[in-house]
């Protein structure tokens, strides 16, 4: 049996659906949770399960974001507290000075040089090929006659090897090209949110949301002691997702096979998951990315038996619980953008309105409404709309180049 009297509380830096699940996984245990408001959708403040909100000081250097922490550790007496980082960016800089950090926290992210192999896909791809794992058929122009001279399919596509910083770019999932001054255009335009080093140009993988899959899992030196293999069926925009909004989890013995090669290699210990395509050409999987943090739909796994953040504090601890697998057959929502998403399948002959409505069924997680926390759903609608509205001319411009 798991103890429970562990060392102080949960410190969470961000405040969107993956802070909420955070404060909610740990709050119905008794734990205390703070929550750190980084980023533009703060619903987790609002959870009856969040003791405090505390800002996060964006403009601060790196430095000083670590001086920051540390220096709440200090006032409050947070010392011995579980640090969740549920972005890219804050990951990313845990890791960074994760020995400054591990003095007075206990982390759920591994250092930097476990870290990067996640962080920069160009080390995620240089490693699942040495592995013999699938991954996308990518360029790595370093100048606009590199561009030039690819051999390349069109459509492809354009994507940034890290999210460093957030622009249009780093924020979008891909940016798709249809010719060859199409591609042009598009990698110049990146080079001016972006060092060029850090531009891919990669084949485009057929098929929508319904050919990718993930496997998740909280992680001990690579090997997973809990874990979940799920398909992502729907996403919003429909091309190139920004996050899924329909995930259901299933039985793939290939994803959670490679899933599980690729953490292993890495020696990851935390919270990560392993995005793959299946390619339909060739039948075979393809990595896509590495998340090293805790991901958009991760409140599934405990609807499949797998409570992710509190298996996240407990190895943070110290602990060692007995390995568990998610059940097939559940399935999460986020029905803002799922409903979306729906209408434009069903438009086109995708998906017919009594199959939308069959999988809507229980078992499912919300990504937001919870029956005993209710609070965070009654504030997501306008924190939504305004979201939305200031990534509208986004959308608009991807629209219009497809």
């Amino acid at each position: 049996m798991a103890r429970t009297d562990f060392n102080g509380g949960a410190l969470v830096i961000g405040g969107d659906s993956r802070a909420l699940g955070v404060a909610r996984s740990l709050g119905r245990r008794g734990i205390p949770v703070w929550v750190i408001d980084e980023g533009d959708y703060l619903v987790a403040r609002h959870s009856r399960y969040v003791q405090r909100n505390l800002p996060w000081p964006e403009d601060e250097s790196e430095t000083g974001k670590v001086a920051y922490l540390t220096g709440l550790a200090d006032e409050h007496g947070l010392d011995g507290w579980t640090l969740f980082a549920t972005s890219d960016e804050t990951a990313a800089l845990v890791a960074r000075h994760h020995g400054a950090l591990a003095q007075r926290f206990r982390l759920t992210t591994p250092p930097w040089e476990r870290t990067r192999l996640a962080y920069d896909k160009r080390l995620t791809y240089e490693l699942a090929e040495s592995l013999g794992i699938g991954a996308p058929r990518t360029h790595h122009p370093r100048e606009r006659a590199e561009v030039e001279r690819l051999e390349i399919e069109f459509p492809c596509i354009l994507k940034p090897s890290a999210k460093r910083g957030l622009n249009r770019f780093t924020n979008d999932k891909a940016w798709p090209a249809a010719s060859r001054e199409e591609l042009r255009a598009r990698y110049e335009e990146a080079c001016t949110l972006v060092e060029p080093d850090e531009v891919m140009v990669q084949e485009l993988i057929p098929g929508g949301g319904e050919a990718q899959f993930s496997f998740g899992a909280a992680c001990v030196d690579g090997s997973p002691l809990g874990s979940i293999v799920a398909r992502r069926a729907r996403q919003y925009p429909l091309d190139f997702g920004r996050s899924s909004s329909f995930v259901e989890t299933v039985d793939d013995p290939e994803v959670e096979r490679d899933g599980r090669r690729l953490l292993e290699a890495i020696g990851y210990t935390g919270l990560v998951e392993v995005e793959f395509k299946r390619d339909p050409r060739a039948g075979r999987l393809k990595v896509l990315d590495v998340n090293h943090r805790l991901w958009t739909w991760f409140t599934l796994g405990a609807r499949a038996g797998v409570d992710f953040p509190y298996l996240g504090f407990q190895i943070a601890n110290g602990e060692r619980p007995a390995e568990v697998r998610a059940r097939p057959g559940a399935r999460w929502v986020r029905m803002a953008t799922d409903a979306l998403a729906a209408k434009t399948l069903i438009r086109e002959g995708r998906l017919s309105p009594s199959a939308y409505l069959r999988s809507l069924r229980p078992p499912i997680e919300y990504a937001v409404f919870a029956r005993d926390d209710p609070r965070p759903l009654a504030s997501a609608a306008p924190a939504l709309v305004s979201r939305m509205a200031r990534r509208a001319p986004t959308l608009l411009r991807r629209r219009t180049a497809s």
